[in-house]
């Protein structure tokens, strides 16, 4: 019997892959519990046009990603901030301190993706990893410079 599974089953496949099972297996077990589908023609046709618009939306939020990318790698980002007289910040520069300096520049990026290792604590130019897209990321140029 050939089903579709519609999660994953251990030790059987991943969900949408398409396999051959015992008949009982996928009749007493596998269809009741809804972990699967009959493989009928209408079936794989829908799992086709699944798996067809999940592609085209993964190529579509690439593409963004990457012209997101395009933006950020364009110019440095400034951001101001108090300092002492030896040059110390007060406070420091945090990953959510950059996602609201970039939200202010019109590039809402979650501070989640932001790869800052630790916080600023000086004045300087630094280079922040951010992952914007499995596959795509880039290398921000921050400035920390002193607000007068």
């Amino acid at each position: 019997m050939k089903v579709i599974l519609q999660q994953d089953v251990k030790g059987l496949g991943k969900k949408g892959q398409t396999v051959t099972v015992a008949e009982g297996y996928g009749r007493n077990f596998l269809l009741p519990r809804k972990l699967a589908i009959e493989a009928t023609t209408a079936n794989l046709n829908q799992l086709k046009q699944e798996s067809q618009a999940k592609a085209m939306k993964e190529e579509r939020e690439r593409a963004e990603a990457e012209k997101l990318a395009a933006k950020l790698q364009a110019k440095p980002l400034v951001i101001k901030a108090k300092t002492g007289e030896t040059g110390k910040l007060f406070g420091s520069v945090t990953s959510s301190d950059i996602a609201e300096r970039l939200a202010a520049e019109s590039l809402a990026i979650d501070k989640k993706k932001i790869q800052l290792a630790e916080p600023i604590k000086s004045l300087g130019s630094y280079t922040v990893p951010i992952r914007l897209y499995p596959g795509v990321s880039v290398d921000l140029r921050v400035q920390v410079v002193e607000d007068k």
